[in-house]
């Protein structure tokens, strides 16, 4: 397993955007008629072109997208830039429940496996790596989010060694949203 930044260019865009809706599927699907709309706009937006040296692609030995990695760190937060309204709409949705990225920190924004590949270890595998990585650049935590309704992803974090230090919530109307904010203090 090895990661490359994401790019455009030579990467399968359309999975890769997939992948992206699979992490966020319940926001998107409040915004969008349908998945393929919502799969179709984040491709549209990843052709772009502009995403940073921190938006991964995992590979497996082969070479074939298995996975995404987003990370984050208080110098290097997520970029603003033009986008459709509806996925902007989902960057504010997003910034009601996820983690404040404190100095110290590598924020784990998004985690993806493959579907079919889902089961084998590999999302676990990919975490371990992103805690190795932080610790040999002296990180002092790694935070992540685990959504409330997802929990079979916060037991592997907690198995991990994740704790819950926060949850945040935000309800309007008939969409509700909630993250347990977890962190692995290196």
């Amino acid at each position: 397993m090895k990661y490359e930044t994401f790019n455009h260019e030579i990467h399968d865009v359309f999975k890769v955007a997939k992948l992206v809706y699979d992490v966020d599927f319940r926001t998107f699907d409040m915004l969008f008629k349908k998945p393929e709309d919502a799969i179709r706009t984040i491709e549209k937006d990843l052709r772009k072109g502009k995403t940073d040296d921190f938006f991964k692609v995992v590979l497996d030995d082969g070479g074939n997208i298995i996975g995404i990695l987003i990370i984050y760190t208080s110098e290097t937060s997520h970029k603003l830039y033009l986008k459709s309204v509806k996925l902007v709409i989902v960057d504010i949705l997003d910034s009601f429940v996820l983690c404040d990225i404190e100095k110290g920190d590598l924020y784990v924004a998004e985690i993806a496996i493959d579907e079919a590949m889902r089961g084998q270890g590999l999302g676990r595998k990919v975490l371990l790596d992103v805690i190795d990585y932080a610790k040999s650049k002296n990180y002092k935590r790694v935070t992540l989010d685990a959504d409330f309704r997802n929990e079979g992803a916060k037991a592997l974090y907690e198995r991990i060694g994740f704790k819950v230090f926060n949850k945040k919530r935000l309800k309007i109307a008939s969409f509700e949203r909630g993250m347990s904010n977890m962190e692995l203090i290196l």
